[in-house]
């Protein structure tokens, strides 16, 4: 009879302890999907940010701008793969998609990839404190590899214009403007872990 009472008074200690954890849990959640809301209205695309980054599964959510671009980052690094990926599979499908301007772009993507995946490391790696010459060294490279990966995406789009056919070239633009657009709002995103905001 002691030993059911024990148990009983543990589980419900244990009760007691989650149900007073989950409003915690609850306002993290409400004050990132604040933070999003609040930080894609300053992106070129902020229906696009806010849909890829409210549904991107980040443990634990952002909670700072800082932690926002991050997730941003990383959202771009998984759309630059699955398109690169797509284009990929496009290029083997005959002697024509292997040609040229497909083959290019497959090789601007998976430079993308890489630049991306870069930034995002260096993001949230120590980048020391804001405002301090290590941050802004730091700031600055993940900036730079956004814009490389942005001109990657950007020159596959405007190589596609020439000798692709129209139904390639349909199926490929749609992947890599999707890519161009979350990298445009994550660049937009990591110029705002910057001096002056």
């Amino acid at each position: 009879m002691a030993r059911r009472l024990v148990l009983l008074a543990a589980l419900l200690l244990s009760l007691a302890a989650a149900a007073s954890s989950s409003p915690a849990k609850y306002k993290a959640t409400a004050a990132s999907s604040e933070l999003i809301h609040r930080s894609c209205r300053e992106t070129q695309y902020p229906s696009v940010c806010e849909q890829s980054l409210s549904t991107y599964k980040s443990s634990p959510p952002p909670r700072s701008p800082q932690e926002l671009a991050r997730a941003a980052l990383s959202v771009s690094v998984d759309r630059a793969r699955d398109a690169s990926a797509y284009v990929g599979r496009v290029c083997g499908g005959g002697p024509k998609a292997r040609a040229g301007p497909v083959r290019d772009c497959l090789e601007n993507m998976a430079d993308s990839v890489d630049h991306l995946r870069s930034a995002a490391q260096e993001m949230g790696g120590a980048m020391g404190r804001k405002g301090s010459p290590a941050f802004k060294w730091h700031l600055s490279n993940v900036q730079t590899w956004c814009s490389a990966a942005l001109t990657d995406e950007n020159t596959c789009l405007d190589g596609l214009s020439r000798g692709v056919d129209a139904s390639t070239r349909a199926a490929i633009r749609g992947k890599v403007v999707e890519v161009a657009q979350v990298t445009s709002n994550a660049l937009a995103l990591v110029n705002r872990v910057g001096p002056g905001h």
